[in-house]
């Protein structure tokens, strides 16, 4: 089940996105999956905006959560992660598609993101789900300002694209 976030699920994501993130060091990025989530106070102010929903279990346990921003003028993903026993169970196509509805309710035009363009679970399924990959060209500033602040956290820009999807018409 996909509802919104409330502010008690803040911890229960961080604990999500650990998870999740440790995967990165399997295929040898260590540096990703050491990276510490999002503070439960960001998340809690998420949930309060109206910006944040969770993936939950029968019993409604916090398997999965996504978190949105927006970016020159775009619903913009920040932060997605399935806890990996849940992966593969079609949960974070759940969300994001969760995101999109959002987005087209709110009168965005599109859902932006950022990710790894060479990693299976990243760029290459948000593709599946119909995101397209952004040349430098067609990056906005506030886009251009993300990437700049993945690099300075550490992130490779090399290893990193901007992807878009859009989900209604062009302001």
């Amino acid at each position: 089940m996909i509802r919104p976030a409330r502010p008690a699920d803040a911890e229960d994501e961080r604990a999500v996105e650990r998870a999740a993130g440790a995967r990165f060091g399997e295929i040898g990025m260590p540096h990703v999956a050491a990276h510490e989530p999002m503070s439960a106070d960001m998340l809690i102010g998420y949930a309060l905006g109206g910006r944040s929903w969770v993936a939950t279990d029968a019993v409604d346990r916090v398997v999965g959560y996504v978190i949105v921003d927006v970016v020159d003028g775009c619903a913009h993903i920040e932060q997605v992660s399935v806890r990996p026993a849940d992966q593969g169970k079609g949960l974070g196509r759940a969300l994001v598609a969760r995101v999109e509805r959002w987005a087209a309710d709110e009168g965005f035009s599109a859902v932006t993101l950022t990710t790894f363009k060479d990693v299976s679970w990243n760029r290459p399924l948000y593709e599946h789900l119909g995101f397209t990959v952004l040349g430098d060209a067609e990056l906005t500033p506030e886009l251009l300002q993300i990437r700049e602040e993945e690099t300075r956290r550490g992130l490779d820009p090399g290893t990193r694209v901007c992807m878009r999807k859009q989900v209604g018409p062009t302001r």
